[in-house]
């Protein structure tokens, strides 16, 4: 692990100094032709060897310092003086030192008159070439610092998307890991009572029960560790949910359950449809009259529909506004796994609660 972390760390001082060799080699590889025949004084070598090593603390010195200190902070013009006072020191001190370091070379006069026009004329040509000097430093200095400056911006940049997505994916397992929790504990009391009543009667029905009710725990508590899961194992899970709440139903509730399609192949996220069925059965049966639940599931290539339909019971408590929690639970679950590939329709027509759910399983 450690020698793995050497490595990560190594290879960008690497880089650095790989582009820097680049950076300062190009013009010489580019006008090579011409250098050829250049002779070059050892002053003139001193202040390129000066200028390029002040471009380079320069480059580190906006990256590491005055971009997060500055820029980042929005202070502009503190920014904009720094680089400008950056930009005059490395106009004219390299060279001073450089010239310090490697004075220039001195020719000894063969007379005045000659001597007093030459001087002219080098400090003639000293002063053009000074001045056209300045000029290209200048540029080779802000082409530095604007491409450090952009590098440094898109560094931050993608470190930022970075961050923002693995926050979004921590906090997105964390809700998932929340939401999937969300299955009525209720229904696990009554369960056992269910189960309890029929083992007092020593009904057939109890091993049965509780066998289902063991597939159920299970699937929740291993099986929904997974992002996906297969089609078949969520309608098995659907198929003992339903199996075990028809134990308490009477003769007055009806309960239509069907299965279409070839649901061995699709994979799918774990407990999306148990909200809707749990509502149908929690908000959808009646003791006193007749009522019925129809849930179809149907699958055709990459898409699954789910449809569930069950009838409005009237209560004093009210109790259908209370759905919008566990409908609401799984809206956010399916903006999150399924973003643009779901289309999800609630209503209430002449007295039933319809739910029309289709996806596509294509991630």
């Amino acid at each position: 692990m450690q020698t793995i972390t050497h490595k990560k760390k190594l290879v960008p001082v690497i880089a650095n100094i790989t582009a820097w060799i680049c950076f300062f080699a190009l013009p010489y590889l580019v006008f090579f032709p011409g250098l050829r025949e250049f002779n070059m004084s050892n002053q003139m070598l001193a202040i390129i060897i000066c200028n390029n090593i002040f471009l380079v603390f320069f480059y580190y010195l906006n990256t590491q310092l005055l971009i997060p200190k500055l820029l980042v902070q929005e202070k502009w013009l503190l920014y904009l003086l720094s680089i400008t006072a950056c930009l005059i020191f490395f106009l004219f001190i390299p060279r001073q030192i450089a010239t310090y370091i490697v004075p220039p070379e001195i020719v000894n006069p063969i007379n005045d008159v000659s001597n007093s026009i030459n001087n002219n004329r080098q400090r003639y040509m000293r002063s053009r070439r000074r001045s056209g000097n300045d000029y290209f430093n200048t540029a080779i200095f802000l082409l530095v610092i604007t491409i450090g400056t952009c590098i440094t911006i898109v560094r931050r940049w993608l470190e930022t998307e970075q961050h923002r997505k693995e926050t979004e994916n921590e906090k997105l397992n964390t809700e998932l890991s929340f939401l999937k929790s969300q299955i009525n504990p209720h229904f696990f009391f009554n369960t056992l009572n269910n189960i309890y009543s029929l083992a007092i009667v020593r009904s057939e029905k109890t091993a049965p029960a509780v066998m289902k009710l063991s597939s159920i725990m299970r699937y929740i508590l291993s099986e929904t560790e997974q992002n996906l899961v297969p089609l078949q194992n969520e309608v098995d899970f659907l198929h003992n949910y339903i199996d075990l709440q028809q134990v308490r139903l009477t003769d007055k509730v009806t309960v239509d359950f069907k299965i279409e399609g070839n649901t061995g192949e699709l994979l799918i996220a774990p407990l999306i449809f148990i909200s809707f069925v749990e509502n149908a059965f929690k908000y959808g049966i009646s003791t006193k009259e007749k009522s019925s639940i129809v849930i179809h599931l149907k699958s055709e290539g990459a898409d699954i529909h789910f449809t569930s339909t069950n009838f409005i019971v009237q209560s004093e408590n009210n109790l259908m506004e209370n759905t919008g929690i566990g409908i609401n639970n799984v809206k956010r679950r399916l903006a999150l796994l399924y973003p643009d590939k779901h289309h999800l329709t609630t209503s209430e027509q002449n007295g039933y609660y319809l739910v029309k759910l289709d996806i596509n399983t294509l991630l």
